[in-house]
């Protein structure tokens, strides 16, 4: 599903020049699990904005799906997002103003193919399935930290993506908290064959994954087979 192919991301301040990719290459075949870990300052965040289709890479190619996003322009890139793609982040990224129901209809606010009605079906039974049903008309702010991540990921399913992209996903959660939403993320791989990349510090949350590429300087620096762990995945 995701071919990269000799990625390069050099950023430009001035006339300074920071490379923080060098020439990355790697396959991701469609319904894996991969961890992408690294020090601070490493690439992986830049990585996952290039997978995302919220970046671009200075030279290089990048195919999702056979398709090498790597040559479209801006709105192309949005159009891809939103059609293949769920995003998971450390910070929720929530607004408090909205209910926890339209947060979760976020992603297809500008969709004229459906109806209101329709969309209100399909945020609810996310909702729902992600064990928010009775806290729809609820607000962030009277949710808990894991509550809140189930929230973003409804949103993140809510146009139902091949491809959930987590960054950090338990890093401002406690332990327990944090299982849960790794379980429940493993569970949307295992039952709907979800492509999930997940970027993490966690060497438990790697883990759990069945690869882990790991980067270094803006260089892979491994890729190998995560250890064999005993995880039971809630259904969603």
């Amino acid at each position: 599903m995701i071919d990269v192919r000799d990625i390069t991301k050099i950023y430009r301040l001035g006339s300074v020049e920071v490379p923080a990719l060098r020439g990355v290459s790697f396959n991701i075949a469609r319904g894996e699990v991969v961890a992408i870990m690294g020090q601070s300052g490493s690439g992986k965040s830049t990585l996952m904005n290039i997978i995302g289709c919220l970046d671009l890479p200075t030279s290089g190619e990048y195919y999702l799906d056979g398709q090498n996003v790597a040559a479209l322009e801006e709105d192309q890139l949005a159009e891809v997002r939103n059609r293949k793609i769920g995003f998971v982040f450390q910070q929720f990224n929530l607004l408090p103003r909205l209910s926890v129901q339209r947060n979760a209809e976020l992603p297809l606010a500008y969709d004229g193919n459906l109806s209101q009605r329709e969309i209100t079906r399909r945020s609810s039974e996310i909702l729902r399935a992600v064990g928010l049903g009775e806290r729809m008309h609820h607000r962030p702010t009277e949710l808990s930290g894991g509550q809140q991540q189930r929230v973003a990921i409804a949103r993140a399913l809510i146009n139902q993506p091949d491809l959930i992209l987590a960054d950090e996903p338990t890093g401002n959660l406690d332990s327990h908290t944090g299982a849960e939403i790794m379980n429940l993320l493993l569970g949307l791989n295992r039952d709907q064959g979800l492509t999930l990349v997940i970027v993490t510090h966690d060497p438990h949350i790697a883990a759990q994954t069945q690869r882990i590429i790991r980067l270094k300087d803006g260089l892979i620096e491994g890729d190998e087979a995560a250890p064999q762990t005993t995880t039971q995945a809630v259904s969603v």
